[in-house]
């Protein structure tokens, strides 16, 4: 009687943890984050500001579930690292090359930003905080992920005005999260799947970046709102634009790359050893 109880518990969580993957695809491929169009937004409304302002105040209504995170996560990345993710009030999406010297625009932790893709509603952050950081069958703490990172998109988790980054990279399935100057990486192969995703998800909401600053927002957005910004805008130059174009046909490479190595008789020759 206990062999079986053991074997139903087994799995019970395997069934839970499958689960748990379908619902968090489901709110993927729903329209759960904000995708903004510039050429839609009236300038006298104040274009994402002003809906950022009225989106606070609601805000102190809601009550989102706790997560208790995996304590490995605590242990590495830290306890405020991880306070950012679980209790983030925002979280801004930013699409990113690897890193390069010879880029001399605009980075986030040190990789050249490629875009904004927009920031994640609540429903999509209460999915992506457990199914991440508390969900066991996610990740593999014990083994390196055995491939080169491709980074795609940074996930920015403020709180107040701390923030945590967490990069996501596919096809290597991993994850690094930055802060206060460190980086931890984790492999996250268990869900492949699930990283591809919502790096397919999010880039398809692209927008040009441009910097803050340089637009005066108080949010770190990156996007044009009005056309007052928009004339504060200069042209990209073109060196630029010819680096991001080599950097795409070289990170093209790179994947095809990935995918040659992990196909036909190199794949089974890996399962062989």
């Amino acid at each position: 009687m206990l062999v079986k109880s053991k074997y139903m518990l087994y799995f019970l969580n395997v069934i839970r943890e499958i689960d748990m993957s379908k619902k968090f695809l489901c709110i993927l491929a729903a329209v759960s984050i904000f995708s903004f169009n510039v050429k839609a937004q009236d300038a006298n409304e104040g274009g994402i500001l002003s809906f950022q302002a009225k989106e606070s105040v609601r805000k102190k209504e809601d009550t989102s579930p706790q997560v208790k995170v995996l304590p490995e996560f605590e242990k590495s990345a830290g306890k405020f690292a991880m306070n950012n993710i679980i209790d983030a009030e925002q979280v801004f999406c930013y699409e990113i090359f690897p890193s390069s010297r010879e880029h001399k625009g605009y980075t986030i932790d040190g990789f050249p930003i490629r875009g904004f893709c927009g920031i994640l509603d609540k429903k999509t952050r209460d999915a992506i905080t457990p199914f991440f950081f508390a969900n066991k069958a996610a990740v593999n703490f014990d083994n390196s992920e055995n491939c080169a990172m491709q980074p795609k998109i940074i996930l920015r988790f403020v709180r107040g005005i701390d923030f945590t980054d967490v990069l996501f990279s596919s096809p290597c399935a991993s994850l690094a999260v930055f802060y206060g100057g460190s980086v931890n990486i984790y492999n996250y192969t268990p869900i492949t799947k699930e990283i591809d995703e919502i790096v397919k998800q999010m880039e398809k909401l692209h927008e040009t970046f441009v910097s803050p600053a340089l637009l005066n927002q108080l949010l770190p957005m990156g996007v044009v709102q009005t056309e007052q910004q928009r004339g504060l805008v200069n042209k990209v130059n073109e060196p630029i634009r010819n680096w991001e174009k080599q950097a795409t046909e070289q990170m093209k490479k790179q994947e095809a790359e990935v995918q040659k190595q992990n196909s036909g008789w190199n794949k089974l020759k890996n399962k062989m050893n």
